[in-house]
């Protein structure tokens, strides 16, 4: 009898520990198909997540590279300006020294006698009507 008393307790404590390990099983079972549909889930939201993130840091991007180049031209626009005035200044100090120059050439030309082209065509004007008054007198006789 206590064979048979025994072989009812272990047949039991089988079966309990079966149902133990199944109910185990189906836990193990259900908890990988939860984490699948979970991933499922948020790999998706996560993906989309992603997505904005990334569109938002390339409006941020933009944003910072427009500025960058609006300042940069700004700049060049300041620098040429710049150049622009210089340039004005250089020409006119050139302006300067040349008719400096010509003043300089122009005495030192006629320190030696030799006449200033206003000279000349002063002279060439006198000609031109000493040459008309001869024709007329030419003609009168």
């Amino acid at each position: 009898m206590v064979k048979v008393a025994l072989k009812k307790k272990i047949a039991n404590e089988e079966a309990k520990t079966f149902s133990e390990i199944r109910l185990y099983a189906r836990k193990i079972w259900l908890a990988g198909l939860g984490a699948y549909v979970k991933a499922g889930q948020e790999g998706g939201e996560y993906v989309k997540e992603l997505i904005r993130t990334g569109e938002q840091t390339e409006k941020k991007a933009k944003k910072v590279i427009d500025e960058k180049v609006e300042a940069a031209n700004t700049e060049i626009d300041e620098v040429t300006g710049e150049v622009i005035k210089v340039k004005g200044r250089v020409e006119a100090q050139l302006d300067k020294i040349e008719s400096a120059f010509d003043r300089r050439v122009a005495s030192a030309l006629n320190r030696i006698g030799i006449p200033s082209k206003h000279d000349v065509e002063t002279l060439s004007a006198k000609l031109d009507e000493l040459t008309a008054l001869l024709e007329r007198v030419a003609r009168k006789q």
